[in-house]
């Protein structure tokens, strides 16, 4: 993808493309019908779980009725040593694998009776793609580089309020943060877009880009708007490359730039690779 290639008439001729090429259309109606009733009842399914399941609290809850029934005090002991924050995030990457990964596999391996591998997670074509995915990495960097100056950046940024106190809470943090963009990326651009082509062609995208626009309703409106363009174009990347790994790295690279971005400009890069 170059940068010509953002003008509308040649997204639709590289949507084209999608459609005409290999494994498009090639179920029957009644495959199709099942086929995309199996994939959205999933979606459904995985996003309502975790829109509800992945704060902390519930983890806390967890942990207090655990203690009460052992009689221990789990809970306040975590609270106790330091990492009750990182904990939380424990548990939110949790739900995201318990959701955007487990459940989709089991729909692959017993419904679809596909292979897993074969839903994006081979590197594929993205070398020949680099020019796309740097396309869509580079203006948000600058982007990052601009906003990181406000206040509401570096008080937003990183999640992980204890990210600074030292390397191993960076470290564990940005595991955490990055697994959960490898988890979203199988989801969205793995998971949906191979299991909706053979039934709907190159209109998967648009499907795909539905939910993903609408997870991003909690943030500020025009990252929530910017999703829907995000969407499309790591979508379109996605099967030319035939893999997630392109949108994994961008997503990374964002990820990473804001959180050092902001610990630059709080001045709370970690002095000491233990916090204690």
């Amino acid at each position: 993808m170059k940068l010509a290639d953002l003008h509308p008439r040649q997204i639709l001729v590289a949507l084209d493309q999608i459609d005409a090429a290999a494994p498009s259309w090639q179920l029957s109606r009644p495959q199709a019908l099942r086929r995309v009733v199996a994939m959205l009842a999933t979606v459904s399914v995985s996003l309502l779980i975790l829109h509800y399941g992945k704060f902390a609290v519930n983890l806390h809850a967890l942990l207090q009725w655990l203690g009460e029934l052992r009689g221990r005090p789990y809970l306040q002991q975590l609270e106790a040593s330091g990492w009750l924050e990182l904990a939380g995030y424990c548990w939110w990457t949790g739900c995201h694998l318990l959701t955007f990964i487990l459940l989709p596999w089991l729909v692959i391996r017993f419904v679809f009776r596909e292979r897993m591998c074969d839903f994006g997670w081979r590197w594929n074509q993205v070398s020949e793609h680099w020019r796309g995915y740097l396309l869509l990495l580079s203006p948000i960097l600058v982007f990052v580089v601009l906003v990181s100056q406000g206040e509401d950046f570096v008080h937003h940024y990183p999640f992980y309020r204890n990210a600074g106190r030292s390397w191993l809470d960076l470290l564990l943090w940005e595991l955490l943060y990055l697994s959960q963009f490898v988890f979203l990326e199988f989801f969205f651009r793995g998971f949906m877009l191979n299991a909706l082509r053979p039934a709907l062609g190159a209109n998967a995208i648009w499907v795909m880009c539905v939910p993903y626009m609408m997870i991003h309703f909690p943030k500020l409106w025009l990252e929530a708007t910017g999703a829907i363009l995000f969407g499309l174009f790591l979508g379109i990347l996605a099967l030319q490359s035939r893999s997630i790994w392109g949108g994994v790295l961008v997503h990374a690279g964002v990820a990473l730039s804001m959180d050092v971005a902001a610990l630059l400009q709080k001045n709370q890069l970690p002095g000491s690779f233990f916090p204690f």
